[in-house]
């Protein structure tokens, strides 16, 4: 709901949150790092929070949350969000070390507090070498050695650093960059490696565009006066790490210079986020040799070898004319250009792990300047981070059999199979969709694989070194474990059991070339309130609709509508169908096009289209199976709210939150789910049931006449 996603480390990683291939879709992704989706670690909490109570069914008093987080000063009608959660928000100031503070982080800080005793314990023991215990030891307690670290100051990158000052020409660069690939360093190119979108039982091999310091192309062009000052404050941060490097400042500033082109250059040549929603404008296979093609005088072959990649017949290229500016670039940009950008780009990789000058700048840059943090998270909190990067589901063990019952477990299986069904029904009553399609629709609900509260088979990190000798070093082999890992799937069967999610995750994704929703432990959790004492309303509005009915209906949204029951990229609608479909979803384009943040950035319509279609539908759908409930049927009220009520509140505690103007600024251009607070009153405006449980009317800022409301499932 509120958790950044993390992406494993390492360039060929799992790709589920976007990273190279968007369509796949998550709950919610925010960023904290320029060209990543950084994670956090969040997992269920006991603790009860404020004063208000309500009865469970033993009669014992609990806290009642949805009344004490509401501000009943405002109407439903007017800000519903504002209505749910202004109460909590005016109680919880976003902390100096963060952009953003949700319920969700509330729990991330029990949460660190566990992980870290954890930590402290193996770090001190004479763990068996090898052993599980043994590396969580020696990574966090590398990574808390700051004495070390400054001692060594950049000689782990030295040979890294050496490399590249070695290159003598323009022929010399592609080696460089395949060996930074391989230990994470993401320059110039975007490897990947996932399912092919029209053979889903195969592995490919993915070219992505990739290679920028700021978040997206639109930084690099964009005129209001925000984004100019973003790329001021980047130049001189490049500038700043060229001189920590020990670089003379005129030097410094020429290579600032020389990046800042390069990227530029690269960026020109980079697809929109729009843009990148669009699987068979980004699905371009072809023959190895066909890619020399687009960039001639780079053999590809060679390439990829370099990188570990053995023998492979063919690539699918998302942008053709990314690779083609790769190419031209290879063969123009003067050699000081690329040792200019290929520095950067590793000092940039692995700023957090090198002495606090580094650390400090990066933070000043990517923390301050772009997300408006105003204080570092403490250093055990982001080692903590980075561990979950490189072997999270070592972590995942231990949370699962500490926070995940199987009665838990088994309460949430319950609830999807609930959400599945009313889904069903939906479709069978839809207006709009003619038989042959429906049935076609049917057999891909069906069919979906439900993944709930952890895996059941674990990765094995047997062979992953973390030893006591470097934190930069252990980060980097964690790295080559992961681009190992995902390249030795090349060329073997699918395997559809993989989670790519951690359970202590709080978050969740539908993965549509394996057509399943992936619903990690922790996405269940409320800050504040066990399990048991939650009621049906909040639970379905909570989990059964921000969470299960969401990612169900990914798979039926503008992008995941295209895939068919085994996860292929293949049309099975019928047009008439088809050409219904995409005119509602020209609907809610519309509609959050029109939505205005801070003084004058718009919503972008279009790239947000699958996760607002998911939001609407997701609400809609879980009411439906909320209905059912016996707690629906009494209509009895708790803490003088009605079932509809709370389930609606129940909604939104979900994205329940609120952050600073700038990582909000940066979320605009770069985030496929719009802002928390429009994930609430955005769809809202569109259910009738919404409008009758508030007694919202004409002229309230919610109400929409009938003629406007979007309906698509």
């Amino acid at each position: 709901m509120h958790p950044d996603f993390q992406i494993k480390a390492g360039i060929f990683a799992t790709t589920v949150a976007a990273r190279y291939r968007p369509y796949i879709t998550c709950n919610q992704i925010y960023m904290n790092h320029p060209n990543y989706l950084s994670c956090i670690i969040l997992a269920v909490s006991s603790f009860l929070l404020d004063n208000c109570t309500q009865k469970t069914k033993d009669n014992t008093q609990t806290t009642d949350l949805v009344s004490s987080y509401r501000d009943t000063t405002v109407l439903p009608g007017n800000d519903f969000f504002q209505y749910a959660n202004g109460a909590w928000i005016k109680k919880h100031p976003i902390p100096v070390s963060e952009s953003n503070w949700s319920i969700g982080r509330e729990v991330q800080d029990e949460i660190y507090t566990r992980l870290r005793k954890v930590n402290e314990d193996a770090a001190q023991a004479n763990a068996q070498p090898g052993s599980n215990d043994q590396k969580i030891g020696d990574f966090y307690g590398m990574g808390m050695d700051t004495v070390t670290l400054e001692k060594k100051g950049l000689s782990p990158l030295q040979p890294e650093l050496d490399r590249i000052a070695a290159i003598k020409s323009n022929a010399d660069v592609p080696a460089v960059v395949a060996h930074l690939q391989v230990m994470g360093v993401n320059a110039l190119i975007g490897p990947s490696v996932d399912q092919d979108a029209k053979n889903s039982e195969q592995i490919a091999l993915y070219l992505w565009q990739s290679g920028l310091g700021l978040p997206n192309r639109d930084y690099y062009f964009i005129q209001d006066k925000r984004t100019q000052n973003i790329r001021q404050e980047y130049r001189q941060h490049l500038i700043k790490m060229f001189t920590l490097l020990g670089q003379h400042q005129t030097t410094a500033t020429q290579n600032s210079d020389r990046v800042i082109k390069l990227e530029t250059a690269l960026a020109k040549a980079s697809r929109k986020l729009e843009d990148l929603r669009d699987p068979y404008a980004n699905y371009n296979k072809m023959a190895v040799a066909d890619v020399n093609k687009l960039t001639p005088g780079v053999d590809w072959q060679t390439w990829l070898s370099q990188m570990q990649v053995k023998k492979q017949d063919s690539v699918i290229v998302g942008q053709p004319e990314f690779y083609r500016t790769v190419g031209q670039q290879l063969k123009t940009a003067p050699v000081a250009d690329w040792q200019a950008y290929l520095q950067w780009h590793l000092v940039h990789t692995f700023a957090e792990q090198l002495p606090k000058a580094f650390d400090d700048e990066h933070f000043r840059f990517y923390g301050t300047v772009m997300q408006g943090r105003k204080a570092q998270r403490a250093r055990w909190k982001r080692v903590l981070d980075e561990e979950e990067n490189a072997m999270g589901e070592v972590l995942g063990k231990l949370f699962v059999s500490d926070y995940f019952s199987p009665v838990t477990k088994k309460r949430y299986e319950t609830m999807v199979d609930n959400v599945v069904l009313a889904f069903r029904e939906h479709i069978e009553k839809l207006d709009w969709m003619t038989p042959p399609t429906k049935e076609k629709a049917l057999t891909k609900l069906h069919q979906i694989k439900k993944k709930v509260g952890y895996p059941d088979k674990w990765k094995d990190f047997s062979d992953l070194k973390i030893d006591r000798s470097s934190y930069v070093q252990n980060v980097m082999r964690a790295n080559e474990w992961w681009h190992r890992y995902q390249l030795n799937k090349l060329g073997k069967p699918v395997d559809r059991t993989e989670w790519s999610m951690t359970p202590q995750t709080y978050n969740a994704y539908y993965n549509p070339s394996n057509n399943e929703i992936v619903l990690p432990a922790a996405i269940f959790a409320i800050p504040g309130l066990r399990d048991e004492e939650a009621d049906d309303a909040i639970i379905y509005g909570y989990a059964g609709a921000s969470t299960i009915g969401h990612e169900l209906t990914h798979g039926f949204d503008d992008q995941g509508s295209q895939f068919d029951a085994r996860g292929n990229l293949k049309n099975w609608w019928a047009p008439t169908d088809e050409a219904l479909f995409k005119k509602k979803v020209k609907g809610i384009v519309k509609q959050f096009n029109q939505y205005v943040v801070l003084d004058s950035l718009h919503v972008n319509g279009k790239a947000t289209a699958g996760e607002n279609i998911a939001d609407l539908g997701g609400i809609v759908i879980a009411l439906d199976a909320f209905k059912k409930t016996p707690q629906y049927k009494s209509n009895e009220t708790i803490g003088g709210l009605t079932p509809v009520q709370r389930y609606f509140i129940g909604y939104a505690l979900g994205w329940q939150g609120h952050q600073r103007g700038e990582r909000l600024a940066q979320q605009i251009l770069t985030d496929v789910h719009s802002p928390a607070h429009l994930r609430v009153n955005g769809p809202m405006s569109d259910i009738p049931e919404f409008y009758a449980a508030f007694g919202v009317k004409p002229g309230q800022k919610l109400y929409l006449p009938d003629s406007l409301r979007v309906k698509i499932w």
